[in-house]
């Protein structure tokens, strides 16, 4: 079945929480663990409608956020989902009592009943308004991002498509879409600061009320960590910090002088090569009909996988007015498929989409057979090991979308894969400062983003941008607003994603079985067991950052290409 025929009914709330509220009293006043298992496959089975539901309105609100047919069904869900998160979590609390738990372990595996165990500390009927103004919040957010207008090259653009004018080869170019990005983003600054500020003042309350000192253990339980900890996560951006930022300076310093400029500043970042970035050789139908070859020659299970997304119209790539920025992979659970959105700008995202984005699209094909919905995904950091090894594990693919520039395309990926994660841990460290302060200002929050991204990046140079220079560049951050405390997760996962990479250098048939072994696995375990389950080392060993940058270091200074 066609995305486009996916059947669409907003969920009757009133039946939904009788039919939830029988079934959760099967369950609890069950005889025997039979009894609750087939109570627990029931509430699943209702789960699943809800949520496709929600998923299926999320996709089409955000192909076409002036559609007023699907605003008005997001508002709904932003409105309705806090009042279903209720019902989950009393049916977590159920399962956390009940006399045949270990039983019900032996059936569901026990990572069910640790997310369970999360959950129920994350929700209280009294915080419900505040989740429901949290979501309204999100979604204001969203649409200020999606409303973007700017003129350029003598026509309007939204802003995925200003992205191919930062990495023109051209520098004055380059400045100029630089400088009409950044006049959008700073004429809605105050409307971010303003999103933002009531985003903490709202998650502050809801974690007082719970009963945390502020949102960050909070924001913890609700991302679901059950094997690592906020300490840890500071250790492990200090890790970054010393064997990482010293190498992306380095990585830096080579690009300034291969671009043959005195001074890198911002918008020279995006571009790697004075003679301009590898770019895609072929349109949206020729690079999905490429990544077909692509998949279908890596493994069976991929070529099978992405015939599905094809066939069932299950991606939307394509740029357009009113589309909301960025990308995701989500998974409809009703039909058992995943849907990969994006906006195709024609510069080297389009192709990182079409293996990042797969890779979790591929992970949920491959772990379809699980009838709990926690397990169809697993939480967001082991989540990204899916989609950042899948990009490296197409390497040998490449010449399909950049032809004779494949090895320029592969040398930039991995410089700026390594670059990434000094930017990630400098994302994560500002959320715990800005919720560990949460009365600060607006002001005050921009400057502690400022002093935090000079501590990652202390190469970074605004010029004359008076307002990154100020501490804005976070406000295009979606992460931050939308998602709190999701971003490290892109960190480790890329450290257990270079992993896979030299593993695949050793031997890429070995690799790609760990690979594949790993996205079956999908959310049935934690973070660190799927890690150990794939044959990697845990990327809090501080000896794992040496390890790999030490071979980035030696890959990147010992490549001779042309470009160089």
């Amino acid at each position: 079945m066609r995305f486009g025929e996916f059947d669409y009914k907003r969920p009757d709330m009133k039946s939904l929480g009788e039919r939830f509220e029988e079934k959760l009293d099967r369950l609890v006043n069950a005889e025997g663990a039979e009894e609750q298992n087939r109570a627990i496959e029931e509430i699943n089975l209702l789960r699943r409608e809800f949520e496709s539901m929600s998923q299926i309105c999320y996709i089409r609100h955000t192909i076409d956020t002036k559609d007023s047919y699907y605003e008005n069904e997001q508002n709904f869900f932003d409105e309705n989902e806090p009042v279903y998160e209720g019902l989950i979590s009393k049916y977590y609390k159920a399962i956390l009592g009940s006399s045949f738990k270990e039983d019900l372990k032996d059936r569901w595996g026990a990572q069910l009943f640790r997310l369970a165990e999360k959950s129920v500390k994350v929700f209280s009927e009294e915080i419900v308004e505040d989740l429901i103004e949290e979501n309204r919040l999100a979604t204001r957010y969203t649409k200020v991002l999606a409303s973007a207008q700017i003129e350029f090259g003598g026509r309007k653009r939204t802003l995925s498509e200003m992205k191919p004018f930062q990495m023109d080869s051209d520098r004055r170019v380059r400045k100029a879409a630089n400088d009409a990005k950044y006049a959008f983003m700073c004429g809605n600054g105050d409307d971010f600061d303003d999103i933002f500020d009531k985003l903490v003042k709202v998650r502050t309350r809801m974690a007082r009320r719970l009963g945390y000192d502020n949102f960050v253990q909070m924001g913890y339980d609700r991302m679901q960590r059950t094997d690592y900890d906020a300490e840890m996560v500071a250790s492990y951006r200090e890790s970054i910090r010393r064997h990482i930022t010293p190498l992306a300076v380095k990585i830096k310093e080579r690009q300034r002088k291969r671009l043959g400029i005195e001074k890198l500043f911002n918008y020279d970042e995006q571009i790697f090569y004075m003679g301009g970035n590898a770019k895609p050789i072929g349109d949206h139908d020729f690079l999905v009909e490429k990544a077909r070859e692509m998949y279908r020659d890596l493994s069976k299970e991929t070529g099978d996988f992405f015939d599905f997304m094809i066939e069932n119209e299950l991606m939307s790539l394509r740029s357009l007015p009113g589309k909301s920025p960025g990308g995701y992979c989500t998974y409809i659970s009703k039909y058992s498929s995943p849907f990969i959105f994006s906006n195709f700008n024609g510069t080297t995202d389009d192709v990182d989409v079409l293996t990042h984005e797969a890779g979790h699209a591929f992970q949920t094909y491959m772990s379809r057979k699980y009838l709990l919905l926690e397990y169809n995904f697993p939480t967001l950091e082991a989540c990204e090991i899916h989609s950042m090894s899948m990009e490296f594990l197409t390497w040998p693919w490449m010449e399909n979308f950049f032809g004779d520039d494949a090895d320029k395309y592969r040398y930039g990926h991995l410089s700026h894969a390594l670059m990434f994660i000094p930017y990630g841990a400098a994302v994560d460290e500002f959320q715990h400062t800005v919720y560990e302060k949460p009365d600060a200002s607006p002001s005050e929050r921009r400057r502690m983003w400022r002093e935090t991204e000079m501590k990652y990046l202390p190469y970074l140079d605004y010029g004359d941008n008076d307002y990154l220079n100020s501490g804005g560049f976070w406000h295009q951050q979606g992460h931050i607003f939308k998602n709190p405390f999701y971003y490290i997760d892109y960190t480790l996962a890329q450290v257990c994603a270079f992993q896979f990479w030299l593993n695949a250098e050793k031997s890429r048939q070995e690799a790609w079985a760990a690979y594949a072994g790993l996205c079956g696995l999908g959310g049935s375990r934690s973070f660190l067991e799927l890690v150990e389950a794939a044959g990697l080392e845990s990327p809090f060993k501080e000896e794992v950052f040496e390890s790999v940058a030490g071979h980035i270091d030696d890959w990147l200074g010992n490549a001779v290409f042309d470009f160089l």
